[in-house]
Protein backbone atom coordinates (compact mmCIF):
# COMPACT_ATOMS: atom_id res chain seq x y z
CA UNK A 1 0.00 0.00 0.00
CA UNK A 2 1.47 3.37 -1.08
CA UNK A 3 2.21 5.88 2.02
CA UNK A 4 0.33 8.78 2.11
CA UNK A 5 1.01 12.28 3.51
CA UNK A 6 -1.71 14.33 5.22
CA UNK A 7 -1.98 17.97 6.57
CA UNK A 8 -3.40 17.95 9.97
CA UNK A 9 -3.99 21.20 12.00
CA UNK A 10 -2.82 20.64 15.24
CA UNK A 11 -2.74 22.81 18.13
CA UNK A 12 0.42 23.68 20.57
CA UNK A 13 -0.05 21.81 23.52
CA UNK A 14 1.65 21.66 26.62
CA UNK A 15 1.63 18.10 28.39
CA UNK A 16 1.80 16.75 31.78
CA UNK A 17 4.96 15.19 32.10
CA UNK A 18 3.51 12.35 34.50
CA UNK A 19 5.06 8.97 33.82
CA UNK A 20 3.76 7.24 30.70
CA UNK A 21 3.38 3.79 33.30
CA UNK A 22 0.50 5.96 35.17
CA UNK A 23 -1.57 7.61 31.89
CA UNK A 24 -2.72 4.37 30.66
CA UNK A 25 -5.09 2.09 31.32
CA UNK A 26 -5.60 -1.87 29.75
CA UNK A 27 -9.00 -1.37 28.12
CA UNK A 28 -8.14 1.74 25.89
CA UNK A 29 -4.87 3.15 26.02
CA UNK A 30 -5.77 5.86 23.31
CA UNK A 31 -8.97 6.79 25.57
CA UNK A 32 -7.18 6.26 28.53
CA UNK A 33 -4.15 8.59 27.55
CA UNK A 34 -6.30 11.51 27.93
CA UNK A 35 -5.58 11.38 31.66
CA UNK A 36 -2.46 13.12 30.55
CA UNK A 37 -3.47 16.49 30.62
CA UNK A 38 -3.70 18.95 27.20
CA UNK A 39 -4.07 22.44 27.93
CA UNK A 40 -4.76 23.86 24.28
CA UNK A 41 -3.22 27.56 23.86
CA UNK A 42 -4.52 30.16 21.50
CA UNK A 43 -1.63 29.05 18.71
CA UNK A 44 -1.49 26.57 15.93
CA UNK A 45 0.59 25.51 13.94
CA UNK A 46 0.52 23.39 10.64
CA UNK A 47 2.32 20.27 10.68
CA UNK A 48 2.62 17.39 8.25
CA UNK A 49 1.88 13.88 9.74
CA UNK A 50 2.63 10.62 7.58
CA UNK A 51 -0.50 8.46 6.98
CA UNK A 52 0.88 4.46 7.38
CA UNK A 53 -1.41 1.05 8.41
CA UNK A 54 -0.72 -1.80 10.40
CA UNK A 55 0.64 -3.94 7.35
CA UNK A 56 3.32 -0.60 6.86
CA UNK A 57 4.37 -0.96 10.69
CA UNK A 58 4.42 -4.91 10.62
CA UNK A 59 6.95 -4.79 7.69
CA UNK A 60 9.28 -2.25 9.26
CA UNK A 61 9.19 -3.95 12.50
CA UNK A 62 10.65 -7.81 10.88
CA UNK A 63 12.74 -5.83 8.88
CA UNK A 64 14.11 -4.36 12.55
CA UNK A 65 17.95 -5.98 13.82
CA UNK A 66 17.15 -6.44 17.38
CA UNK A 67 18.73 -8.38 20.44
CA UNK A 68 15.21 -8.77 21.68
CA UNK A 69 12.20 -10.18 20.19
CA UNK A 70 9.75 -8.21 18.48
CA UNK A 71 6.56 -9.35 16.71
CA UNK A 72 3.74 -6.28 16.31
CA UNK A 73 0.32 -6.68 17.39
CA UNK A 74 -2.89 -4.66 18.05
CA UNK A 75 -1.88 -3.02 21.60
CA UNK A 76 1.80 -2.17 20.52
CA UNK A 77 -0.02 -0.82 17.22
CA UNK A 78 -2.11 1.71 19.06
CA UNK A 79 0.72 2.93 21.10
CA UNK A 80 2.53 4.03 17.91
CA UNK A 81 -0.54 5.40 17.00
CA UNK A 82 -0.55 7.38 20.28
CA UNK A 83 3.38 8.58 20.10
CA UNK A 84 3.16 9.82 16.52
CA UNK A 85 -0.39 11.29 15.86
CA UNK A 86 -1.67 12.60 18.78
CA UNK A 87 1.21 13.26 21.23
CA UNK A 88 3.60 14.01 18.93
CA UNK A 89 5.39 16.76 21.35
CA UNK A 90 6.02 13.79 24.06
CA UNK A 91 7.93 11.90 21.51
CA UNK A 92 9.95 15.13 20.35
CA UNK A 93 10.88 15.63 24.35
CA UNK A 94 12.03 12.49 24.84
CA UNK A 95 14.02 12.61 21.13
CA UNK A 96 15.58 15.97 21.91
CA UNK A 97 16.88 14.43 25.54
CA UNK A 98 17.99 10.61 24.68
CA UNK A 99 21.53 12.34 23.38
CA UNK A 100 22.05 13.09 26.81
CA UNK A 101 21.61 9.92 28.52
CA UNK A 102 21.58 6.79 25.88
CA UNK A 103 25.20 7.00 25.57
CA UNK A 104 25.49 6.23 29.41
CA UNK A 105 22.62 3.55 29.14
CA UNK A 106 24.30 1.86 26.28
CA UNK A 107 27.88 1.45 27.81
CA UNK A 108 26.42 0.28 31.43
CA UNK A 109 24.26 -2.08 29.49
CA UNK A 110 26.74 -3.35 27.68
CA UNK A 111 28.83 -4.29 30.19
CA UNK A 112 26.21 -6.14 32.10
CA UNK A 113 25.50 -8.48 29.14
CA UNK A 114 21.77 -6.54 28.60
CA UNK A 115 20.26 -6.20 24.96
CA UNK A 116 20.76 -2.01 24.46
CA UNK A 117 17.38 -1.84 23.41
CA UNK A 118 16.46 -1.89 27.15
CA UNK A 119 17.38 1.55 27.08
CA UNK A 120 13.73 2.85 25.94
CA UNK A 121 12.64 1.25 29.02
CA UNK A 122 14.07 5.05 31.06
CA UNK A 123 11.20 6.66 28.30
CA UNK A 124 8.46 4.92 29.41
CA UNK A 125 9.39 5.12 33.09
CA UNK A 126 10.50 8.76 33.38
CA UNK A 127 10.66 10.63 30.04
CA UNK A 128 14.19 10.81 30.61
CA UNK A 129 14.31 13.03 33.71
CA UNK A 130 16.41 12.52 36.31
CA UNK A 131 14.28 14.46 39.00
CA UNK A 132 10.54 13.18 38.32
CA UNK A 133 8.90 11.94 40.78
CA UNK A 134 5.52 9.31 40.87
CA UNK A 135 2.06 9.77 42.91
CA UNK A 136 3.94 6.42 44.68
CA UNK A 137 7.19 7.68 45.52
CA UNK A 138 9.25 5.84 42.93
CA UNK A 139 12.20 8.55 41.68
CA UNK A 140 15.04 9.35 38.98
CA UNK A 141 15.65 7.98 35.41
CA UNK A 142 14.50 4.36 36.38
CA UNK A 143 12.05 4.96 38.85
CA UNK A 144 13.20 3.28 41.80
CA UNK A 145 11.46 2.99 45.00
CA UNK A 146 13.32 3.91 48.05
CA UNK A 147 13.70 0.52 49.47
CA UNK A 148 14.55 -1.03 46.03
CA UNK A 149 17.39 2.38 45.65
CA UNK A 150 19.26 1.50 49.04
CA UNK A 151 18.93 -2.37 48.14
CA UNK A 152 21.34 -1.33 45.36
CA UNK A 153 23.59 0.52 47.42
CA UNK A 154 21.73 3.98 46.73
CA UNK A 155 21.35 6.43 49.20
CA UNK A 156 18.22 7.89 49.85
CA UNK A 157 17.84 10.24 53.09
CA UNK A 158 16.67 13.87 53.54
CA UNK A 159 20.09 15.06 52.12
CA UNK A 160 21.07 12.91 48.99
CA UNK A 161 18.85 11.04 47.02
CA UNK A 162 21.11 8.67 44.23
CA UNK A 163 17.98 8.03 42.49
CA UNK A 164 18.37 11.02 40.44
CA UNK A 165 22.30 10.45 39.62
CA UNK A 166 22.61 8.76 36.24
CA UNK A 167 25.01 7.01 36.74
CA UNK A 168 24.44 4.99 39.68
CA UNK A 169 21.00 4.78 38.92
CA UNK A 170 21.60 3.13 35.51
CA UNK A 171 24.14 0.71 37.15
CA UNK A 172 21.46 -0.23 39.68
CA UNK A 173 18.66 -0.52 37.03
CA UNK A 174 20.95 -2.73 35.13
CA UNK A 175 21.95 -5.35 38.19
CA UNK A 176 18.01 -5.13 39.10
CA UNK A 177 16.85 -6.27 35.55
CA UNK A 178 19.45 -8.92 35.18
CA UNK A 179 18.81 -10.15 38.36
CA UNK A 180 14.83 -10.66 37.30
CA UNK A 181 15.90 -12.18 33.94
CA UNK A 182 17.91 -14.83 35.70
CA UNK A 183 14.45 -15.42 37.75
CA UNK A 184 12.48 -15.63 34.48
CA UNK A 185 14.11 -16.15 31.83
CA UNK A 186 12.55 -13.67 29.58
CA UNK A 187 13.36 -9.99 28.91
CA UNK A 188 9.76 -9.23 28.01
CA UNK A 189 8.73 -10.66 31.76
CA UNK A 190 11.58 -9.47 33.70
CA UNK A 191 10.91 -5.80 32.10
CA UNK A 192 7.05 -6.84 33.54
CA UNK A 193 8.44 -7.45 36.89
CA UNK A 194 10.49 -4.18 37.32
CA UNK A 195 6.92 -2.42 36.74
CA UNK A 196 5.14 -4.58 38.90
CA UNK A 197 7.32 -6.38 41.26
CA UNK A 198 8.38 -9.90 40.91
CA UNK A 199 5.50 -11.40 43.31
CA UNK A 200 2.75 -10.17 40.75
CA UNK A 201 4.35 -11.67 37.83
CA UNK A 202 4.80 -15.17 39.79
CA UNK A 203 1.31 -15.00 40.67
CA UNK A 204 0.11 -14.15 36.90
CA UNK A 205 2.49 -17.35 35.75
CA UNK A 206 0.19 -19.54 38.26
CA UNK A 207 -3.29 -17.99 37.02
CA UNK A 208 -2.22 -18.37 33.36
CA UNK A 209 -1.70 -21.80 34.31
CA UNK A 210 1.99 -21.52 34.07
CA UNK A 211 3.06 -19.90 31.12
CA UNK A 212 5.73 -17.50 30.79
CA UNK A 213 5.90 -15.29 28.11
CA UNK A 214 4.65 -11.68 28.93
CA UNK A 215 1.84 -12.17 26.33
CA UNK A 216 0.98 -15.42 27.23
CA UNK A 217 0.25 -13.97 31.02
CA UNK A 218 -0.65 -10.25 29.99
CA UNK A 219 -4.41 -10.78 31.29
CA UNK A 220 -3.36 -11.68 34.54
CA UNK A 221 -0.88 -8.45 35.51
CA UNK A 222 -2.01 -5.25 36.79
CA UNK A 223 -3.50 -3.11 34.44
CA UNK A 224 -0.76 -0.33 34.03
CA UNK A 225 1.77 -3.12 33.65
CA UNK A 226 0.07 -4.49 30.62
CA UNK A 227 0.89 -1.38 28.94
CA UNK A 228 4.27 -0.71 30.42
CA UNK A 229 6.18 -3.49 27.45
CA UNK A 230 3.68 -2.54 24.66
CA UNK A 231 5.34 1.02 25.47
CA UNK A 232 8.33 -0.05 25.11
CA UNK A 233 8.44 -1.57 21.79
CA UNK A 234 6.23 1.07 20.36
CA UNK A 235 9.46 3.57 21.59
CA UNK A 236 11.98 0.91 20.43
CA UNK A 237 9.71 1.53 16.97
CA UNK A 238 9.23 4.77 16.74
CA UNK A 239 12.54 6.14 17.29
CA UNK A 240 14.38 3.69 15.29
CA UNK A 241 11.81 5.38 12.55
CA UNK A 242 11.99 8.61 12.45
CA UNK A 243 11.70 9.75 9.20
CA UNK A 244 8.90 7.97 8.21
CA UNK A 245 7.03 9.46 10.86
CA UNK A 246 8.31 13.11 9.99
CA UNK A 247 10.62 13.59 13.68
CA UNK A 248 12.98 15.58 13.30
CA UNK A 249 16.24 16.27 15.66
CA UNK A 250 15.82 20.16 16.41
CA UNK A 251 17.14 21.21 19.60
CA UNK A 252 19.18 18.22 21.61
CA UNK A 253 20.77 18.90 24.52
CA UNK A 254 24.44 16.54 25.40
CA UNK A 255 25.79 16.17 28.60
CA UNK A 256 28.02 18.23 30.87
CA UNK A 257 31.78 16.33 30.23
CA UNK A 258 33.03 16.33 34.03
CA UNK A 259 35.27 14.90 36.20
CA UNK A 260 34.39 14.12 40.11
CA UNK A 261 36.55 16.04 42.84
CA UNK A 262 36.21 15.43 46.70
CA UNK A 263 36.70 18.81 48.82
CA UNK A 264 36.36 16.30 51.79
CA UNK A 265 34.20 18.75 53.84
CA UNK A 266 30.21 19.97 53.57
CA UNK A 267 29.11 22.92 51.90
CA UNK A 268 27.20 24.42 50.04
CA UNK A 269 27.38 24.49 45.75
CA UNK A 270 25.80 28.26 45.77
CA UNK A 271 29.25 28.77 47.95
CA UNK A 272 31.14 26.28 45.55
CA UNK A 273 29.89 28.27 42.68
CA UNK A 274 30.44 31.65 44.36
CA UNK A 275 34.05 30.91 44.66
CA UNK A 276 35.20 29.37 41.39
CA UNK A 277 33.04 31.33 39.15
CA UNK A 278 31.58 27.90 38.25
CA UNK A 279 27.91 27.83 36.85
CA UNK A 280 25.70 26.77 39.27
CA UNK A 281 22.94 25.25 36.67
CA UNK A 282 26.04 23.50 35.77
CA UNK A 283 26.44 22.10 39.32
CA UNK A 284 23.19 21.69 39.92
CA UNK A 285 22.68 19.21 36.75
CA UNK A 286 25.76 17.11 37.49
CA UNK A 287 24.87 16.66 40.98
CA UNK A 288 21.22 16.33 40.88
CA UNK A 289 21.44 13.84 44.16
CA UNK A 290 22.06 16.38 45.90
CA UNK A 291 19.60 17.90 48.10
CA UNK A 292 18.85 21.53 48.98
CA UNK A 293 22.28 22.34 47.33
CA UNK A 294 24.01 21.14 50.44
CA UNK A 295 26.39 18.27 50.84
CA UNK A 296 26.04 17.63 54.74
CA UNK A 297 28.74 16.49 56.77
CA UNK A 298 27.54 13.28 57.19
CA UNK A 299 28.49 13.07 53.69
CA UNK A 300 31.38 15.51 53.25
CA UNK A 301 33.39 12.55 51.59
CA UNK A 302 31.48 11.87 48.95
CA UNK A 303 32.59 13.08 44.94
CA UNK A 304 30.97 16.19 43.56
CA UNK A 305 30.98 16.25 39.81
CA UNK A 306 32.53 19.59 38.49
CA UNK A 307 32.76 20.70 34.39
CA UNK A 308 36.06 19.35 32.64
CA UNK A 309 36.98 22.35 31.44
CA UNK A 310 37.15 23.41 35.24
CA UNK A 311 38.99 20.65 36.97
CA UNK A 312 42.19 21.51 36.92
CA UNK A 313 41.47 25.00 38.53
CA UNK A 314 39.84 23.54 41.17
CA UNK A 315 42.53 20.93 41.80
CA UNK A 316 45.79 23.32 41.62
CA UNK A 317 43.73 25.43 43.94
CA UNK A 318 41.91 22.74 45.91
CA UNK A 319 43.62 23.59 49.53
CA UNK A 320 42.26 27.10 48.87
CA UNK A 321 38.89 26.88 47.97
CA UNK A 322 38.50 23.65 50.84
CA UNK A 323 39.10 26.12 53.27
CA UNK A 324 37.23 29.00 51.70
CA UNK A 325 34.13 26.52 51.70
CA UNK A 326 34.58 26.64 55.33
CA UNK A 327 34.81 29.89 56.13
CA UNK A 328 32.46 32.66 56.19
CA UNK A 329 30.30 34.21 53.17
CA UNK A 330 32.27 36.63 51.34
CA UNK A 331 32.08 39.14 48.67
CA UNK A 332 34.05 37.47 45.95
CA UNK A 333 33.08 39.17 42.72
CA UNK A 334 33.13 43.04 42.68
CA UNK A 335 30.26 45.11 42.81
CA UNK A 336 29.35 48.09 41.32
CA UNK A 337 27.19 49.07 44.61
CA UNK A 338 30.51 49.29 46.63
CA UNK A 339 32.04 53.33 46.21
CA UNK A 340 34.70 52.86 43.99
CA UNK A 341 37.59 54.73 46.26
CA UNK A 342 41.23 53.46 45.58
CA UNK A 343 42.29 52.90 49.50
CA UNK A 344 45.50 52.95 50.51
CA UNK A 345 46.51 49.66 51.46
CA UNK A 346 49.55 47.87 52.27
CA UNK A 347 51.58 45.81 49.94
CA UNK A 348 54.14 43.13 49.82
CA UNK A 349 56.63 43.74 47.10
CA UNK A 350 59.24 40.66 47.02
CA UNK A 351 63.14 41.35 46.03
CA UNK A 352 65.63 38.58 44.96
CA UNK A 353 63.49 35.29 44.69
CA UNK A 354 64.91 32.77 47.14
CA UNK A 355 64.98 28.83 46.60
CA UNK A 356 63.88 27.13 49.41
CA UNK A 357 63.35 23.15 49.75
CA UNK A 358 60.59 21.41 50.93
CA UNK A 359 60.53 17.73 52.25
CA UNK A 360 57.28 16.00 50.97
CA UNK A 361 54.96 14.54 54.05
CA UNK A 362 53.09 11.54 54.22
CA UNK A 363 48.97 13.15 52.86
CA UNK A 364 50.63 15.99 50.86
CA UNK A 365 49.90 16.48 47.48
CA UNK A 366 50.93 19.30 44.85
CA UNK A 367 47.86 21.66 45.30
CA UNK A 368 48.16 22.37 49.11
CA UNK A 369 52.11 22.41 49.06
CA UNK A 370 52.09 25.06 46.37
CA UNK A 371 49.32 27.05 48.23
CA UNK A 372 51.19 27.22 51.33
CA UNK A 373 54.30 28.52 49.53
CA UNK A 374 52.01 31.21 47.11
CA UNK A 375 52.69 29.38 43.99
CA UNK A 376 50.91 27.57 42.13
CA UNK A 377 50.67 23.99 40.66
CA UNK A 378 52.29 24.74 37.37
CA UNK A 379 55.11 26.71 38.71
CA UNK A 380 56.44 23.83 41.59
CA UNK A 381 56.32 21.38 38.43
CA UNK A 382 58.09 23.24 35.99
CA UNK A 383 60.83 24.36 39.04
CA UNK A 384 61.10 20.52 39.83
CA UNK A 385 60.78 18.64 36.22
CA UNK A 386 57.48 16.73 37.27
CA UNK A 387 55.31 15.30 33.91
CA UNK A 388 52.60 14.51 36.98
CA UNK A 389 50.89 15.97 39.88
CA UNK A 390 52.39 12.65 41.99
CA UNK A 391 54.83 13.09 44.56
CA UNK A 392 55.76 10.95 46.95
CA UNK A 393 56.17 11.24 50.76
CA UNK A 394 60.27 12.09 52.05
CA UNK A 395 60.89 13.52 48.06
CA UNK A 396 62.38 17.13 48.18
CA UNK A 397 60.51 19.32 46.25
CA UNK A 398 62.21 23.27 45.19
CA UNK A 399 60.25 25.85 45.78
CA UNK A 400 60.91 29.73 44.65
CA UNK A 401 59.73 32.49 47.13
CA UNK A 402 60.35 36.56 47.59
CA UNK A 403 63.05 37.34 50.09
CA UNK A 404 63.12 40.01 52.74
CA UNK A 405 59.46 41.71 52.30
CA UNK A 406 59.33 44.95 52.20
CA UNK A 407 55.70 46.72 53.17
CA UNK A 408 54.89 49.86 51.36
CA UNK A 409 51.79 52.02 50.35
CA UNK A 410 49.60 51.05 46.81
CA UNK A 411 48.86 54.27 46.37
CA UNK A 412 52.36 56.05 46.65
CA UNK A 413 54.23 53.21 44.91
CA UNK A 414 52.44 51.68 42.01
CA UNK A 415 52.60 54.53 39.41
CA UNK A 416 56.22 54.98 39.94
CA UNK A 417 57.70 51.75 41.63
CA UNK A 418 57.83 49.98 37.59
CA UNK A 419 54.88 47.33 38.70
CA UNK A 420 52.53 46.37 36.80
CA UNK A 421 49.19 46.77 38.17
CA UNK A 422 45.61 45.73 37.50
CA UNK A 423 42.72 48.07 38.14
CA UNK A 424 39.59 46.05 39.15
CA UNK A 425 36.71 46.49 36.87
CA UNK A 426 32.84 45.33 37.78
CA UNK A 427 32.04 41.79 37.92
CA UNK A 428 35.86 40.42 38.38
CA UNK A 429 36.97 38.19 41.31
CA UNK A 430 40.66 37.02 42.17
CA UNK A 431 40.44 33.69 40.07
CA UNK A 432 39.21 35.52 37.07
CA UNK A 433 42.08 38.28 37.45
CA UNK A 434 44.59 35.46 38.42
CA UNK A 435 43.52 33.52 35.28
CA UNK A 436 43.98 36.56 32.96
CA UNK A 437 48.10 37.16 34.35
CA UNK A 438 48.67 33.37 34.67
CA UNK A 439 49.30 33.77 38.40
CA UNK A 440 47.43 32.01 41.44
CA UNK A 441 45.01 33.47 43.85
CA UNK A 442 47.36 33.23 46.98
CA UNK A 443 50.28 35.15 45.17
CA UNK A 444 47.70 38.25 44.50
CA UNK A 445 46.79 37.96 47.60
CA UNK A 446 49.89 38.23 49.09
CA UNK A 447 51.12 40.57 46.73
CA UNK A 448 48.87 42.77 47.70
CA UNK A 449 48.73 41.79 51.60
CA UNK A 450 45.22 40.69 51.06
CA UNK A 451 43.13 39.08 54.19
CA UNK A 452 40.42 37.95 51.98
CA UNK A 453 39.38 37.38 48.49
CA UNK A 454 36.94 40.93 48.98
CA UNK A 455 37.84 42.82 45.92
CA UNK A 456 36.22 46.42 44.16
CA UNK A 457 36.09 48.30 41.28
CA UNK A 458 38.33 50.75 40.79
CA UNK A 459 40.84 48.93 43.35
CA UNK A 460 44.19 48.88 41.95
CA UNK A 461 46.10 45.21 42.33
CA UNK A 462 50.01 44.76 42.21
CA UNK A 463 50.17 41.24 39.52
CA UNK A 464 53.64 41.81 38.89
Amino acid sequence: MKKSICSILIPVVTTCLIPLTEAFSQESPLEAASIISDEVLPNYHYEYIPDFTYEEVDQRVKAMKTDMPFELNERIFSFIQYFTVRNRDYTKMVLARKEKYFHLFEKTLEKHEIPTEIEYLSIVESGLDPQIKSRVGAMGLWQFMPATGKMYGMHVNSDVDDRMDPELSTEAAAKYLKSLYRMFGDWEVAMAAYNCGPGNVRKAIRRSGGKKTFWGIYDYLPKETRSYVPQFQAFLYVLNHLEEHNFNLEEPTYPIEYEKIRFDRAFRLDRLAELTALCLDDLEELNPSIKNKTIPEANRNMEVKVPKSKALFLKENLAWIGDSLGSQPSILLASNSIPTVVPVEKAVVTTNPERISYRVKSGDVLGSIASRHGVSVTQVKEWNNLNSNLIKAGQTLYIYTGKAPITTNLAENSSNSGQKTYTVRPGDSLWIISQKHSLSVEQIKRLNNLNSNSIKPGQKLIIG
